[in-house]
């Protein structure tokens, strides 16, 4: 059996993006596949767009988490984007923390220590537009991007090569559902000319 190939790019601070990701895990369980986990950003994607307060303020914060993550994978290898994507999103989502920026930062600061990864990683991962982290986040950024287009978010799956916005779904299908929705994402990316399946969401993310 052939060993199908996903990349899913993430933002940390994204309710669905981790949706998508817990539904992968469930893949990786009933098909044989072979995930690559990857960095987008949310905080790069609205630049200067028009965006209401609140929403605004929580992309100032976005910064901290994809620049941690990737300040950690220049540092301590690509094997580090997974583990810290896990720890970090465990707390934010199912656990509601990181609504404000000291608890954002603890947050961070407790997922560091989890993985075993040095707290000075948090303090050069402070936003400084066009440093090394910075220009390595846009470049992980703008890949997902150029896979998929510019009039979408996160997340991004690429699918054997084909990417695609989504699937967002809540919430993620487990065992054999999860392995045909999976197969669902591999027929329509092997269909030439196919873009896009939506509805309006009615549901919130279920962490449960």
């Amino acid at each position: 059996m052939t060993t199908s190939q996903a990349e899913m790019f993430f933002d940390p601070m994204c309710p669905w993006a981790w949706m998508t990701s817990r539904w992968l895990l469930e893949v990786e369980k009933v098909r044989d596949i072979e995930i690559t986990w990857s960095v987008m950003s949310l905080s790069v994607l609205n630049e200067d767009r028009d965006l209401p307060e609140d929403y605004r303020a929580m992309m100032g914060r976005a910064w901290l988490p994809v620049r941690v993550v990737i300040a950690a994978e220049r540092e301590h290898g690509p094997e580090t984007r997974k583990q810290l994507y896990d720890a970090i999103g465990t707390r934010l989502h199912p656990g509601g923390r990181g609504k404000d920026e000291d608890d954002l930062r603890a947050v961070l600061s407790e997922a560091l220590d989890e993985v075993g990864l040095p707290q000075d990683l948090l303090e050069r991962a402070q936003n400084v537009p066009g440093d090394e982290i910075d220009k390595d986040l846009r470049a992980s950024h703008q890949r997902a991007i150029d896979m998929v287009g510019d009039d979408v978010g996160t997340p991004v799956v690429s699918v054997e090569g084909t990417a695609f916005f989504g699937p967002v779904v809540t919430p993620a299908p487990k065992g054999d559902a999860a392995g045909k929705l999976w197969d669902g994402c591999l027929l329509v990316a092997a269909t030439p000319g196919f873009y896009e399946l939506k509805r309006s969401r009615e549901a919130s993310p279920d962490f449960s």
